[in-house]
């Protein structure tokens, strides 16, 4: 019998658009019937929060500093022309006017096709992180040898 078909995707960026990019990459691969295995690690965790704006999440001073900076998934910025914060707002309102698929709807077809999302051990650690302060969708918090077992025999991308 054939290993099922299986994606797994790196997200290292807490930008609006490679955001879009795994999300979209997530959703269109479960549609199909891929097992999809979403890995948060460093600003990508902030996609995963419970809180959506800027807060002080964190253990330590420094933490919560990074995190407040870092904001939350309503605070991702474009990766290239973010004018001040108005690009990720613009891009949702052309997707829209285009009739694509918005981040917040890709965002929640990823969790109604099962895309399994893991959020990375050591960057919460560094951050001062834990999983209170994540969407109760993240099945795990996982290293890299578990992360690198659970997406043997198939396909792995680096948003």
């Amino acid at each position: 019998m054939a290993d099922p078909k299986k994606l797994s995707l790196i997200a290292f960026s807490g930008d609006f658009d490679k955001a879009i990019a795994a999300f979209t990459m997530a959703s269109g691969a479960a549609a199909v019937n891929y097992e999809v295995n979403l890995f948060f690690t460093f600003w990508g965790l902030n996609i995963l929060k419970k809180k959506k704006r800027r807060g002080t999440q964190g253990n330590g001073a420094l933490a919560k500093a990074f995190n407040y900076l870092a904001g939350g998934p309503e605070n991702l910025p474009m990766t290239r022309l973010n004018l001040l914060g108005a690009a990720p707002r613009l891009m949702t309102g052309l997707t829209r006017r285009r009739n694509v698929a918005t981040l917040k709807e890709l965002f929640e077809a990823s969790i109604a096709l099962g895309v399994n999302f893991y959020a990375c051990e050591m960057s919460m650690n560094i951050l001062g992180l834990s999983l209170d302060d994540f969407i109760p969708e993240v099945k795990d918090v996982i290293g890299v040898p578990k992360f690198l077992d659970i997406s043997s025999g198939g396909e792995t991308l680096f948003i």
